[in-house]
């Protein structure tokens, strides 16, 4: 691996015109095709395996042209204190709105409330409902406007008017807070290689593999049924691990510079030894958002392998065109430990030049004082027990409120309360019960069944004589007479478990119902569907976590040739998951810090949430993990003593990490300003998912288990160290006699004595 890398390294730097041409082209290609498809509408939510789906399949087979996918709106009246709805005046203006939006050339049908039976018991609220014939986002803004006039138009007649529904619904947007992200990011790779032109470079090949990965998901979006959210969780982790890995490479080739080398061959060795590293984390990540088709929830799959493909553009894009810019940068890009004239540097006392005009270490270099990642792995290898006591207590205490988890999707009830969406929701539960907003949708197919008739009635007496239950209208067939809907008005709002027991109640005395007539019920609606996905989602978790833990722990066996450490790696994984979960609930479902972080109105986590955090932060989590550990298995293999490895490999990549950890938490922290709540707790969930990770897993728990682990930390059976591929992330191909004696003299004498002879 290393070797083939190190020639890929070495030809993108000479052929670095024919690298950036093929780069720039496929950019540009994608954005051609971008800018001819057709803009992306909300993908389908589909759920195959489901109640709910195969109801709702049912209703698209023997009701067609429906429009049961199509948009719809509540338009909610209030009448003035000591008013009624049902005065002679407030009539006239429900009855005039109704017959404005009626108008419309999207709209499919309008409900009477009069007529409907949309008017509460005392009078003082009413609705009517439109359906359109095309979803939410693919609505016109004409259509909007006319909603939105028409309501305005109630209002000047004295009436309180608010609309609710997802025809309001409009592509959600990240807001300035993104761009803040990534100037972020550019302000911590400038201090971090005290040069802008090198901070330049991940920024600039990041947003190229994004932009990429983006305009192909916009291009295919008609096509593939892929939705704006798609689009945003591929920006949100393409972004973030296309800036740490080229990161890494750039931090790699200073490093290779500042030992003497010329620029082509530092570029080959950093590509082939930090590049080894981004193949492999990049795999994680790869591994764990593909891994997501194990829920067999259709929109979820599509965003985890666009986001996955987002991820190998990004790895592809680091190991080329990073070579390549390296190659027109050339002496612009210092050695490490040299600042650009730019941020004062100049050339210290006592260094030389090596060949080619690279500046050389010399022997004063050991004499200055040890950095901060030196220091603090000194103090781990000293205090192992402690440290590690202090992280797993740490985020344990974080991960508490994890305990108390309740898991929804979001309707108009989670929106917040100064929206029109959120008072039309409100209202509706003043005038007609906290049900209302949260119908189930009974649907009895009769064909089989030898009275149709009969079935229907039976159904409706059925489900009208169980306990939580407020309204059961009538059965509505459909032409053929073989199938009707019942709407089952609950006594409780939708994400209550009162309305989860009534689904699964209705559901048990459906098989009853089966068994006497022939007839088959089956439960849907919004509420039913979220039902049905929560329980998909939980059932799939722990497959999910064996597919892709299991392949994740194999491939890092593979790579650190050892079993304790890929054990390590997958326990604390698991530890940083549940903090950052335990953090999501404190926030969105308890409130904490809630104004800082926008959070307007609080309610049930998403229900994808945990999966999707698990697979998303699992694969992160191992960026880390392979880029810390890889250091200190080729400082282990390169003949030190376990402890002093620890150190060796903080001492070159504590800063590196320390500087991507930060970086990936400001872009994380960029989608927090959405103006969609599943984008913003993702984003807050991801960036305090990699602060756990990076800084409490990886720079404290870690260090401190390889310290107690001694040599056991990389003992590694014979028969299978035989079996194993060897891939050499640790670059030991490349490496010549005279490097190898150089490695040896590469500890400090002084700083073994002090390390735990483990």
């Amino acid at each position: 691996m290393a070797t083939f890398l190190y020639r890929l390294g070495r030809l993108a730097f000479r052929r670095r015109h024919v690298v950036a041409l093929f780069w720039v082209a496929l950019l540009t290609l994608a954005g051609v095709g971008a800018a001819g498809a057709p803009a992306a509408g909300t993908t389908s939510f589909a759920i195959p395996g489901t109640e709910a789906q195969k109801a709702f399949d049912l209703l698209e087979e023997r009701f067609p042209g429906a429009g049961a996918d199509g948009a719809t709106a509540r338009v909610v009246f209030k009448a003035p204190a000591g008013e009624k709805m049902t005065d002679a005046q407030h009539k006239a203006a429900v009855t005039e709105t109704v017959e404005q939006l009626s108008g419309g050339p999207e709209v499919a049908a309008v409900t009477d409330p009069y007529q409907g039976g949309g008017v509460s018991r005392d009078g003082t609220i009413a609705y009517t409902s439109v359906t359109y014939k095309v979803s939410g986002m693919e609505l016109a803004d004409s259509s909007r406007d006319a909603l939105k006039d028409a309501a305005e138009d109630a209002r000047d007649s004295g009436l309180t008017v608010e609309i609710g529904g997802d025809a309001l619904q409009t592509v959600p947007h990240t807001g300035a807070a993104e761009i803040i992200g990534i100037g972020i990011a550019a302000v911590v790779l400038v201090i971090t290689f005290g040069s802008l032109l090198a901070a330049g470079l991940p920024l600039l090949t990041a947003i190229i593999g994004v932009g990429i990965g983006v305009a192909s998901i916009t291009a295919l979006a008609a096509t593939l049924d892929l939705g704006s959210t798609t689009s945003t969780l591929a920006t949100m982790i393409g972004l973030a691990v296309g800036i740490d890995y080229a990161l890494f490479i750039v931090s790699r080739y200073r490093a290779e510079l500042a030992e003497g080398r010329d620029r082509e061959e530092a570029a080959g060795r950093a590509t082939g030894t930090a590049g080894s590293a981004v193949v492999f984390a990049g795999l994680t990540v790869v591994i764990a958002l593909v891994g997501l088709s194990v829920v067999d929830i259709p929109m979820l799959t599509k965003m985890g392998i666009a986001a996955a493909g987002t991820v190998a553009i990004a790895v592809l894009i680091a190991l080329t065109m990073i070579p390549a810019l390296l190659g027109y940068a050339g002496r612009r890009v210092r050695p490490a430990g040299q600042k650009s004239k730019l941020l004062g540097g100049g050339r210290r006392k006592g260094q030389g030049k090596g060949q080619g005009g690279e500046r050389k270490t010399n022997a004063g270099d050991g004499q200055q004082r040890p950095n901060m990642g030196t220091r603090w792995a000194r103090f781990v290898v000293r205090r192992p027990v402690a440290v590690l006591l202090f992280g797993v207590l740490g985020l344990g205490a974080a991960a508490v409120p994890a305990s108390s988890l309740e898991l929804g999707l979001p309707d108009d009830g989670s929106q917040p309360a100064s929206t029109t969406q959120r008072r039309a929701y409100d209202l509706l539960s003043e005038g007609f019960g906290p049900g209302f907003n949260g119908p189930l949708l009974v649907v009895v197919d009769a064909a089989d069944s030898g009275d149709a008739q009969a079935a229907f009635q039976k159904t409706g007496e059925e489900v009208k004589g169980l306990d939580n239950v407020v309204t059961v209208t009538p059965a509505q067939p459909n032409k053929a007479g073989d199938t009707a809907t019942i709407t089952v008005i609950p006594d409780a709002k939708p994400s209550s478990v009162t309305t989860e027991e009534l689904v699964h109640d209705i559901r048990d005395a459906g098989a009853g119902i089966k068994a006497g007539t022939g007839a088959e019920v089956l439960v849907t609606g919004a509420t039913a569907m979220n039902i049905d996905v929560s329980q998909k989602l939980n059932d799939a978790l722990v497959p999910y976590l064996i597919l892709v833990v299991g392949l994740a722990f194999l491939l890092l066996i593979v790579v650190f040739r050892s079993f304790l450490v890929p054990l390590k790696a997958a326990l604390g994984f698991l530890l940083s998951v549940l903090a950052a979960l335990g953090a999501v609930v404190a926030v969105f479902q308890w409130g904490w810090l809630s104004g800082p972080m926008g959070v307007e109105e609080t309610g049930p986590v998403m229900s994808m949430m945990p999966i999707f955090m698990v697979g998303v932060v699992f694969g992160l989590a191992m960026d880390y993990e392979v880029f810390l550990v890889t250091r200190m298995r080729e400082a282990y293999v390169h003949g030190e003593r376990p402890g002093q490895a620890v150190v060796t490999g903080f001492r070159h990549g504590a800063r590196v990490v320390t500087a991507a950890a930060v970086i990936m938490i400001a872009v994380f922290s960029g989608f927090i300003g959405s103006s969609e709540s599943m984008v913003k707790m993702i984003g807050f969930g991801l960036a305090v998912a990699v602060f756990f990770d990076a800084f409490i897993v990886r720079m404290a728990i870690v260090p401190a288990v390889l310290a107690l682990l001694g040599h056991k930390a990389w003992w590694l059976p014979k028969w299978l160290d035989r079996v194993l591929p060897d891939v050499d992330v640790e670059g030991e191909g490349l490496r010549t006699g005279a490097d190898a004696g150089d490695a040896r003299k590469d500890g400090d004498p002084d700083e073994d004595r002090e390390l735990v002879r483990v």
